[in-house]
């Protein structure tokens, strides 16, 4: 998974799917300040990202979730991964909306999946956790066996930590916040100066530059 870690991270790196910027912040929808912005949805343009994303992908899941029954994504960014992680598992597809459709069958997860079947949910970005685990939340309504969730990226957030450890949702990420800023350095996308800021950042994302 190491190899995994560092290779994920400097394609993102490279595609500016993740921009490091400690100086000058970014600001959240949340209203949160970051020293990072990540928008995994463009790995999907690049056929050399995508492909190696989807083959660590199916390499992980067969690895440490080889009995599913059926691959989920979390609308709206996981959906194109999972589509390409199901074809090459040859397993039925689904994905789970933020929230149920307001008219028709008001569906909340589109797809077929039956009780009783076991399910991998896939997602692209773990910050705080909480819309994705309401993607598992709402499969284990509809009475599914939820063995965990693989995503490409995650903050490492303490508040995520907790959230996934409370609900019984095992995490498995492509990549991380701690190999990001370690391939980061190594490359020279930021200084050894701009470290600190950045891990400061991470311990208390909420409250940071207030």
């Amino acid at each position: 998974m190491e190899n995994i870690n560092q290779k994920v991270a400097e394609y993102l790196l490279q595609i500016k799917a993740i921009k490091l910027s400690p100086s000058n912040p970014f600001t959240w929808a949340s209203g949160w300040k970051s020293p990072i912005y990540c928008d995994n949805r463009k790995t999907l343009s690049y056929p050399e990202v995508r492909n190696y994303i989807r083959d660590s992908f199916v390499a992980v899941i067969k690895k440490e979730f080889p009995d599913v029954d059926v691959i989920a994504g979390v609308a709206t960014g996981a959906i194109a991964q999972g589509v390409l992680i199901a074809q090459e598992l040859n397993k039925p597809f689904v994905y789970v909306r933020s929230e149920a459709k307001k008219h028709g069958m008001e569906n909340l997860v589109e797809g077929v999946v039956e009780k009783g079947q076991t399910v991998l949910v896939i997602e692209d970005l773990i910050s705080t956790g909480g819309s994705s685990l309401k993607a598992v939340e709402a499969l284990r309504d509809a009475g599914c066996k939820v063995v965990g969730m693989v995503a490409i990226f995650t903050y490492e957030f303490p508040t995520a930590i907790n959230n996934f450890a409370h609900f019984a949702c095992r995490l498995v990420t492509l990549s991380d916040y701690s190999s990001l800023i370690t391939t980061a350095v190594a490359a020279g996308y930021v200084s050894e100066s701009e470290v600190e800021t950045l891990k400061e950042w991470r311990i208390d994302p909420g409250n940071w530059k207030k």
